[in-house]
């Protein structure tokens, strides 16, 4: 697969992950670049077997690299600001969409990092758990217990905030 058929199949993905890390769309667009840079100075000498799940961990490393060079202690930012929603048919519907996107992304942001970064991966872009676990350079039993805590501690965070009701 050529870097230019990468770029269109996966930009979008990529763009919508480094994103909800960076919470920054010039950020994520900066990020998306650095990352299909390294695709193709790596994709000439190395087989890809699971391109998509290589590209968010080249992508995650990327943010990682840029965190620390802007010196940030905390990474992660409780705003998101300017996401675009996909085909929605009212503006009240988009607006609707993006503050409960916005709030549970926020609520998502205020996690342990790992907990964080496994219920991104594995819930909102929907990578297998084993992908996910490779991005995050962990062992598949821990990303599983990052996981269980965090949509535990989510599951508390939300219903505090009203978003989420609690059940019976």
């Amino acid at each position: 697969m050529n870097l230019e058929t990468l770029y269109s199949s996966y930009f979008n993905d990529l763009y919508r992950y480094l994103l909800s890390l960076s919470c920054n769309h010039f950020v994520a667009e900066e990020l998306v670049q650095e990352t299909f840079f390294r695709a193709f100075l790596h994709l000439e000498d190395n087989e890809i077997g699971n391109i998509k799940a290589w590209l968010f961990k080249v992508g995650y490393h990327a943010f990682i690299d840029f965190t620390r060079r802007k010196n940030k202690k905390n990474a992660l930012i409780e705003e998101i600001k300017g996401l675009e929603l996909l085909d929605n048919n009212t503006p009240e519907n988009q607006f609707i969409e993006r503050d409960q996107l916005s709030q549970l992304i926020q609520s998502i942001h205020t996690l342990p990092e790992k907990e964080s970064q496994a219920i991104l991966l594995c819930d909102l872009h929907q990578l297998k758990m084993h992908e996910a676990a490779e991005v995050l350079g962990l062992n598949l039993n821990t990303l599983k217990s990052h996981i269980y805590r965090g949509r535990k501690k989510l599951k508390t965070i939300l219903e505090k905030r009203g978003i989420l009701h609690e059940e019976g």
